[in-house]
């Protein structure tokens, strides 16, 4: 699964999957002149794994073209590092995706950046050492193994973190 990347669109912390994977794909075609064309091919790419909200596509246009400015060099962007790493390991089951889901909520809610992925190959799990799932990791300490921590929970640790 893609590393999902949190992004400011309109003034809200939005959740990206493969964002990492579209910035590199089209750097090299940035050009001052074809910003907007840019903008509209990263909106397609990143609808592809994502829900955009067809009345929110030229903030989302917009935020996309930022970030990879951002990444550039190009603009300033907020001055927030991008140290924060979260990873859940487990089988891909229905409480891994909540946990996930979870994780960025609280990320978004204390205006945290980072990255989130959902680990399910059983040898990256094993390569972890880790005697349960899901496990939760956040900057490479393991915070919670065999069941799923509660928003709260979550929260607590992001607080200690930040």
């Amino acid at each position: 699964m893609a590393d999902i990347r949190q992004i400011k669109v309109a003034g809200h912390s939005v959740g990206i999957r493969g964002l990492d994977e579209v910035c590199a794909e089209l750097a090299g075609r940035y050009a001052p002149a074809q910003e907007g064309a840019l903008a509209q091919e990263m909106l397609s790419r990143v609808k592809k794994s994502n829900y955009v909200p067809t009345s929110q596509d030229a903030d989302y246009a917009q935020a996309l073209l930022a970030e990879l400015k951002r990444r550039l060099g190009l603009e300033a962007g907020e001055a927030q590092p991008e140290d924060l790493t979260v990873q859940v390991l487990g089988p891909g089951c229905a409480g891994c995706h909540q946990l996930v889901q979870n994780i960025m909520d609280a990320m978004a809610r204390l205006g945290l950046r980072g990255s989130v992925e959902l680990v399910t190959d059983a040898m990256e799990i094993a390569a972890q050492r880790v005697q349960g799932q899901p496990a939760l990791i956040i900057n490479g300490q393991v915070k919670s193994v065999g069941s799923s921590p509660s928003p709260a929970q979550i929260e607590s640790w992001l607080k200690e973190i930040s």
